[in-house]
């Protein structure tokens, strides 16, 4: 949301742990991961940092959770790599909570990055007043 915020420029890792209160070091596991998937695009250096690497428009946030998340395990049994669940063979629960995983995602695959940042004034106030034109 912060490179959307100061589209087109680019944007440090420092200054997006300072306004979100973040980890510089868990935020570069994440930009190196986003730059990987094609998210973002990094310039290294001096004058060196990050923005988006498609506009904003073209980012769901259902493709983004889906590969920063994964296939998570709804449930510690389905991470069972000894199959030790006496229940496997006949849970529904798995095909239920993995229908209500894939609904959530299709949710998200509506929403745009643009759309979670640009005309959110108070989103904008926070990380870039300047941002997104009418």
């Amino acid at each position: 949301m912060y490179c959307a915020a100061h589209d087109g420029e680019l944007v440090t890792k420092s200054e997006i742990a300072t306004v979100c209160n973040a980890s510089e070091n868990h935020l570069a596991q994440v930009i190196n991961r986003l730059a990987q998937l094609g998210f973002i695009s990094t310039q290294r250096g001096r004058n060196g940092g990050l923005m988006l690497a498609r506009p904003a428009t073209q980012i769901e946030i259902g493709a983004v959770f889906r590969e920063l998340e994964g296939p998570v395990p709804m449930a510690e049994c389905f991470a069972d790599v000894d199959n030790s669940c006496p229940l496997t063979d006949a849970c529904r629960l798995r095909g239920a909570l993995e229908d209500a995983a894939e609904a959530f995602y299709a949710r998200l695959d509506k929403v745009s990055l643009d759309a979670l940042v640009c005309g959110n004034g108070a989103l904008l106030d926070i990380l870039a007043p300047k941002a997104c034109p009418a």
